[in-house]
């Protein structure tokens, strides 16, 4: 998770990637995130070659949020060959997680 998402680089990092991508819509603000925050941080060094796992601040990517209907959050959406293909809301279980992730890498 060495790159923070933006608006700006969004579309190369994400949309254009090789890999499937997971992107944690979060807030610094919003407690649920910082409890989930450690999951993905387990699941980006668990599924490192196999996934990309980035954070995108909504405070920071209003626009791409809006684009992809993010309401509330910690929303977590997998993105693969460009396209959003499934999309997890709250804070759940790694367990939860990985069942979304496993069909797409």
């Amino acid at each position: 998770m060495e790159v923070e998402l933006n608006d700006a680089n969004f579309k190369e990092e994400v949309l254009e990637s090789d890999l499937p991508v997971l992107v944690d819509f979060w807030a610094t603000w919003c407690p649920p995130c910082q409890i989930v925050a450690p999951v993905i941080e387990e699941i980006a060094k668990e599924y490192e070659g196999k996934l990309k796992v980035y954070k995108l601040n909504v405070d920071e990517g209003r626009t791409t949020a809006g684009e992809y209907g993010v309401m509330s959050i910690p929303t977590l959406i997998i993105f693969k060959g460009g396209q959003a293909v499934d999309k997890i809301i709250g804070a759940v279980p790694k367990t939860e997680i990985e069942v979304k992730i496993k069909p797409h890498i």
